[in-house]
């Protein structure tokens, strides 16, 4: 089992920046894929980005490429979003997520996932 805690959300205005944190524990954490998803109210959950286990591979949404970053430190056990230029609709609640096989957008490859951090941005 992997438990993941986020933390980091909270409310700011447009235009403005945010870094999410994802602390990790259980297992090894250098064993697993790392993801971001987003879920907006009325809306599917929503892959974000996504770092291959020894941070050589990254992997955005078009929606957000360039405008978020996703790192990890494996001797915190912790993956982070720093997230830039946030607009309106980037409003979510963000889920970090543990994926044991590879890098991918796809929800259902990633076992573990934490309980979310809300993030608002306002006009």
């Amino acid at each position: 089992q992997v438990q993941l805690v986020e933390s980091g959300g909270g409310l700011v205005q447009a235009g403005g920046s945010l870094r999410l944190s994802c602390a990790a524990s259980g297992r090894t954490f250098s064993n697993y894929v790392m993801g971001w998803f987003r879920q907006a109210p009325g809306k599917e959950r929503e892959f974000v980005a996504a770092i291959s286990r020894y941070s050589d591979r990254t992997f955005y949404a078009e929606s957000v490429k360039g405008q978020f970053t996703i790192s990890r430190d494996n001797a915190k056990n912790t993956v982070y979003l720093q997230m830039n230029s946030l607009r309106p609709e980037d409003t979510a609640v963000y889920y970090c997520a543990a994926n044991s096989f590879r890098i991918s957008d796809y929800r259902g490859g990633y076992q573990y996932w934490g309980q979310g951090t809300q993030v608002t941005v306002s006009s």
